[in-house]
């Protein structure tokens, strides 16, 4: 059978099992003997979301699953260890949304509590200390949470009201409580209401209203902002001259949107050509990401990616490890198409490193590697995107 590819059907012996697992046989001749590989590929990850050097994914059961650099012990899984592969999140469940950023990982549970682990040097945590924790503790007094974001040292929460609430590194004033007070406990962001989604940047904080505009504050030194200074904020400020957005990226000193006609607008920091205007020019109010539309999501650190409605993702800024998954290290200052990659569903963005789940539910990854955070069992930085097994 020299070159032949089959499939063995597998029975399910047992109606509580909860993942689907395609194995896939690769047989191969050389004379008389016969070799087969089996590779298994995890068809149940619902949601993916990128540290700094680590990556976490939320299967449809409910659990949380981490792999890369855990030296604040960000994977959860009650030990210091960086990880390869996936290794499942410990004594967690019921979870419907998950973030991270910095070295810190944050969960949502159905019953609207929020739930962190990793770094807690600034209070990032929430849980009123600032011990780290290398699994899951529960952010003290917030309920009714229905969205979550990760910042450098920082995290916020959306609660149901569409009130925002922030703890952690407060130096810039990132937490919007008109001080630079750092806060191991939620605080609610002053003068903001109808919030619909939240992201964060590295040190700076972004709301999305639900009539559409944006609202910023903390770090501003590239004019992420986008209010045409550079001055920081401790209080929320509109951005100049933008509407109908339905979804936001922070990223390391830029901000990213996605308005309801699919088309992408940046500001901020451009030393890579992160915001797609074909310049390195940094920008304090925000222009159109060249050549791009049919967009559905975004995500973004120093480098940008963009998901279109046919499956296809777009990226462009620095690709020093490959990040933009176009088979080189150059970067690029307008949005180039990731190569063999399609059906996608979701995306997200770690420092230097890609991870793309499709509507199979396989999760791939790209770029660099040198804690594992590609989950493929190396520490081989990778131009191209690969498959993550669990």
């Amino acid at each position: 059978m020299k070159g032949a590819l089959s499939e063995m059907n597998i029975k399910m012996t047992s109606k509580k099992m909860l993942s689907l697992l395609i194995l896939v046989f690769i047989i191969t001749t050389s004379g008389n003997d016969i070799t087969v590989f089996a590779k298994a590929s995890n068809t149940d990850v619902i949601k993916v979301s990128c540290g700094a050097i680590h990556t976490v994914a939320l299967k449809k059961d409910g659990t949380v699953w981490a792999w890369g650099r855990n030296y604040y012990g960000q994977l959860g899984d009650g030990t210091k260890t960086h990880r390869n592969t996936p290794v499942l999140v410990r004594g967690l469940s019921d979870v419907t949304a998950i973030a991270a950023y910095g070295f810190q990982t944050v969960a949502l549970k159905k019953d609207g509590t929020v739930w962190t682990w990793g770094e807690n040097a600034c209070g990032q945590l929430g849980d009123g200390t600032y011990t780290d924790r290398n699994f899951p503790v529960q952010v003290d007094g917030l309920d009714d949470v229905i969205a979550i974001a990760a910042g450098g040292d920082h995290t916020v929460a959306l609660k149901k009201g569409g009130t925002v609430w922030a703890w952690g590194d407060n130096y810039y004033g990132q937490l919007g409580d008109k001080t630079n007070t750092n806060r191991n406990t939620p605080l609610q962001v002053s003068g903001l209401s109808n919030v619909t989604a939240v992201s964060l940047g590295y040190s700076h904080t972004v709301a999305l209203k639900s009539d559409g505009t944006i609202w910023v504050w903390g770090s501003n030194g590239y004019g992420q902002h986008g209010d045409g200074t550079t001055v920081r904020k401790n209080a929320p400020v509109q951005v100049d001259g933008l509407d109908d957005v339905i979804a936001v990226a922070g990223a390391g000193g830029y901000t990213v949107a996605l308005k309801k006609d699919g088309t992408v607008w940046a500001w901020g920091s451009n030393e890579y050509g992160e915001l797609g205007d074909g310049t390195t020019i940094n920008r304090y109010r925000p222009v159109q990401v060249s050549g791009l539309s049919d967009v559905t999501a975004i995500a973004a650190r120093t480098h940008t990616v963009a998901l279109k409605k046919d499956g296809t993702v777009w990226a462009w800024g620095d690709n020093e490890y490959g990040q933009l998954g176009r088979d080189d290290a150059l970067y690029s200052k307008i949005p180039d198409q990731v190569s063999g990659l399609s059906n996608v569903k979701a995306i997200a963005a770690g420092d230097c490193h890609t991870v793309a789940l499709k509507g199979d539910g396989t999760v791939w990854a790209w770029g660099d590697n040198e804690f594992g955070q590609l989950g493929d069992g190396t520490y081989t930085e990778k131009y191209t995107p690969v498959l993550i097994t669990f």
